[in-house]
């Protein structure tokens, strides 16, 4: 019989203790993440003329992920999520590859080809720990 709707709203709310293998996909999410936002704001000025990537997008791009870094670092630490954030956290990962492909195919930008290896890479890579994400989610809900 199916879960009623009061009960499915319960599940996305309740916390969950994250698996051990959660935690350490999102620690290192936070870690990749906060490298790349200090390589881009500090690394603005050097990377836009290497890329071919306007200067102010590397640099706000790169500010952007601090917050992201934050919370992914209280949610790691803290051992406990709700379901609800855990997928807010997929979600943002996902949203993050599809802007930067969108990027690419806007036509807004002209990057050399070392910036489109740039913005394909970081994007396999998130979209990479989403995934792992994906399977910690998945592992720490069939847990509970």
């Amino acid at each position: 019989m199916p879960a009623s709707k009061p009960a499915q709203q319960e599940e996305i709310v309740m916390s969950f203790t994250l698996s051990p293998f959660h935690r350490q996909i999102l620690f290192i999410d936070a870690a990749v993440s906060g490298a790349a936002g200090l390589l881009m704001v500090a690394g603005a000025p050097f990377l836009s003329p290497l890329l071919g990537l306007p200067e102010n997008l590397i640099f706000w791009a790169g500010l952007a992920l601090f917050p992201f870094v934050a919370f992914l670092v209280a949610v790691a630490r803290r051992g406990e999520a709700s379901r609800l954030v855990l997928i807010d956290i997929i979600a943002i990962n996902a949203l993050w590859v599809a802007a930067s492909f969108g990027l690419l195919a806007s036509g807004a930008v002209a990057p050399t080809l070392l910036g489109y290896a740039f913005v394909v890479a970081q994007a396999l890579a998130v979209a990479l720990l989403a995934g792992l994400q994906l399977v910690g989610l998945r592992r720490t809900t069939a847990n509970a």
